[in-house]
């Protein structure tokens, strides 16, 4: 599909990489009467004059985020005829709990779900007492290409990803599992988290691993609370130039290189029941 151009302006494909905070957002996709991140990030386009539909201006994300997902990497991209207008300004449009980070003038056909190479996300744990060596150990039986249907929804997906690679790693005090793969599956982070997490504590066996990597689905799992995910980067073959993180208004974060530690933050106060 040809790109569309308004008659005597060029248009030119943005990518912007985007951070927010998820606890007020009902999730990152638009949703009609809520407020979400693509409509946030919509309206200051559409009010800056970056572009008048959304669906003209072929606006589209790497991936959703659930309520109460944070993100440090989703990218979203669109078509506008004034591309400075939005890297100098889109910044002092945006709501305090979502900004850009960085941005790239892509080619007319990007897009960046389908032109993504890799996802990594990363959780943050509420308990800290964990065996530590035990959930490494668990952490390394996710690499490879697995059929991930006992720790995930499905639905009509393909069940099997490959993933790069799966570690434990700590911030400011804070456990987390760092994950990557080329795509997940709905909850499967967060599915993958619980069972780290019950093995640190001792309530889960490794064995449990492989057994329901094998498909012996067994022994109850439920996804981890959103707020303690984040999804951390998406990674393209196009560089991004960084923006200067500011303070925008009143109560704006502007320490981006800190923004891990706002995570850990939060991961501190949802560990409250």
């Amino acid at each position: 599909m040809e790109e569309t151009e308004t008659p005597g302006v060029p248009q030119v494909k943005l990518a912007f990489r985007v951070a927010y905070r998820g606890d007020n957002f009902t999730g990152s996709q638009m949703q009609p009467g809520l407020r979400t991140v693509e409509g946030e990030f919509i309206a200051a386009c559409v009010r800056l004059g970056l572009f008048p539909d959304w669906r003209e201006a072929r606006f589209a994300a790497s991936g959703r985020t659930d309520r109460g997902v944070h993100a440090t990497g989703q990218v979203f991209s669109f078509l506008t005829g004034t591309p400075d207008r939005a890297v100098m300004a889109l910044n002092y449009q945006l709501p305090p709990d979502c900004w850009c980070t960085g941005y790239s003038i892509a080619r007319p056909g990007f897009h960046p779900r389908y032109d993504a190479k890799y996802r990594t996300y990363r959780y943050f744990f509420r308990e800290q007492d964990l065996d530590v060596h035990r959930m490494e150990t668990a952490a390394a039986l996710f690499q490879g290409v697995h059929d991930f249907s006992g720790f995930a929804r499905v639905g009509n997906k393909n069940p099997s990803r490959k993933v790069l690679s799966a570690s434990i790693g700590k911030e400011d005090g804070i456990r987390y599992l760092e994950i990557t793969a080329e795509s997940f599956l709905w909850h499967m982070v967060r599915c993958i988290a619980t069972a780290l997490g019950d093995i640190g504590m001792g309530t889960r066996e490794l064995t449990e691993i492989t057994d329901r990597l094998n498909g012996d689905y067994s022994a109850g799992l439920h996804p981890a609370r959103p707020e303690g995910l984040v999804l951390w980067d998406v990674a393209y073959d196009v560089p991004f130039t960084p923006l200067p993180q500011e303070r925008r208004r009143q109560g704006t974060i502007n320490d981006w290189q800190g923004y891990h530690r706002v995570m850990a933050t939060i991961c501190r106060i949802f560990s409250d029941p």
